[in-house]
């Protein structure tokens, strides 16, 4: 990297799942709009056409009129290739295939255990990790020889258990792990400001937080807008809309498997006297069986839904005829913020701004004092040239670290199972996820585990035979 005349030349990216049909494109619509950046994403990925498809999208958004970025594009064959000298490493990948998230989601339904995500917490969170985990000590491996000195931005689920595995590999690495659900909840705030004061103009960004908790169950202990505390604010809309929650005029919960009415954590708020700061469909997977996800009336009570694996094979699809449409030139992306943070990230790590936001660290500077050393937390970090330091964030609550603790046990528990193929550990994680606890007998739940284990037995390392 060198710096010129106000800009940052010469960065080396290396995008691990850089044929993704999705997120890829909203971070090169990101970063062709920065002009303060130029250099070099190196795509890698098990499917190269995929890379390649994505090489073109990207070189074109490059040269699209209104791009200030100057970026090159380039498919690589090895990950080696695509790490050696870079600057930044970016993870975002899909363990396995959909066949297999499709036994993590809906096997545990016949136990009456329903997901509404399955990546995180859960059986299917659970079986995730273990085909993720050894993905992630091949990459952290690779890093080491490859890339040691490169800032590593995750954006893979299960966020903690991977950026963990990441330091277990090599502790010396320099990684994050960064997720959008804390924004939406700034937003949901922002919002509700706007509502509540005629305010006109704020941004998602003038809504100040402290971040604290497990990435996906993550909640606000403040929040601030204009030297306004909007917790007051927060408890008097909870109070007057709980029971047919918020909808974001822009979205409707009842046609999407994403969006919900924001009950959950409505209700989390109204139990604990923290904002629950993720999207209800995650919160509810934390939280024990018998409450948001009993059954499927239930989850439409509450007013978010269950996003199905068929749901996600279908936008596939779709997701898939537009790269190709994007390839032929017969659509283009347009040139608008997207509302991520990472590019912003990426550049005050290159010293051109300083900024705050919210990561997942191991809590080794105890930024949250009553959860263990090598947790993976989320708080918010002050990112700023070739450095991010953890804010300390303060405790938890004593009746919201109940609610972590079986979380934060799993999180170890489930880490050394997929490093170790330790089956008994594997039980016992499904056994004490408040998801699963009481919902079914003991063998049951073991019988459930092992048909998952075998449903994604392509994925995972022969200790498991």
């Amino acid at each position: 990297m060198k710096y010129e005349d106000g800009r940052v030349n010469g960065i080396n990216i290396a995008y691990i799942g850089g044929g993704s049909r999705g997120w890829a494109w909203t971070f090169m619509t990101d970063l062709a709009m920065e002009g303060s950046m130029s250099g070099t994403v190196r795509l890698y990925d098990i499917d190269i056409q995929a890379a390649r498809s994505n090489e073109i999208i990207g070189n074109r958004l490059s040269a699209a009129e209104g791009a200030r970025g100057g970026w090159e594009y380039r498919t690589c064959g090895t990950l080696g290739e695509a790490l050696e000298g870079a600057d930044f490493v970016v993870i975002s990948i899909l363990p396995g295939t959909f066949e297999e998230m499709g036994s993590d989601v809906h096997l545990p339904e016949r136990l009456g255990i329903y997901q509404s995500v399955g990546d995180t917490a859960g059986p299917g969170g659970i079986i995730r990790a273990l085909r993720t985990v050894p993905m992630f000590v091949e990459f952290a491996e690779a890093i080491r020889r490859y890339a040691p000195k490169a800032w590593v931005i995750n954006y893979t689920n299960p966020m903690a258990l991977c950026v963990r595995t990441l330091y277990r590999t090599y502790p010396g690495i320099r990684a994050f792990g960064c997720c959008h659900e804390v924004f939406n909840t700034q937003k949901v705030l922002k919002d509700i400001c706007e509502m509540t004061f005629g305010f006109k103009g704020i941004e998602r960004r003038d809504i100040i937080v402290n971040v604290l908790g497990l990435n996906h169950f993550t909640w606000f202990d403040s929040a601030s807008c204009k030297n306004i505390d909007l917790f007051p604010v927060y408890r008097d809309f909870v109070e007057k809309h709980f029971e047919e929650g918020y909808n974001d005029p822009d979205k409707n919960w009842a046609n999407s498997s994403f969006f919900c009415a924001h009950r959950v954590k409505f209700d989390l708020f109204r139990r604990y006297g923290l904002i629950a700061a993720a999207g209800d469909r995650h919160l509810a997977e934390f939280m024990p069986g018998d409450e948001y996800l009993k059954d499927p009336e239930t989850v439409r009570g509450w007013k978010f839904g269950l996003t199905s694996v068929a749901w996600r094979k279908e936008d596939l699809k779709k997701r898939l005829a537009r790269s190709a449409r994007l390839v032929d030139g017969t659509e283009q992306i347009p040139l608008k913020p997207t509302g991520e943070e990472g590019i912003l990230l990426i550049r005050a790590l290159c010293g051109l701004d300083r900024v705050i936001s919210n990561v997942n660290l191991p809590n080794a500077a105890l930024q949250i004092p009553n959860l263990p050393a090598d947790t993976v937390a989320e708080t918010n970090a002050v990112f700023s040239y070739d450095s991010v330091r953890p804010v300390a964030a303060g405790p938890l609550p004593q009746k919201v670290l109940a609610l972590m603790e079986p979380h934060v046990k799993n999180q170890a528990r489930v880490l050394e199972a997929a490093l170790t193929c330790d089956r008994e550990l594997v039980y016992l994680a499904f056994l004490t996820d408040p998801l699963v606890r009481g919902r079914a007998k003991d063998g049951d739940v073991k019988k459930l585990a092992d048909d998952m284990i075998a449903n994604t037995k392509m994925y995972l390392p022969d200790g498991w035979n």
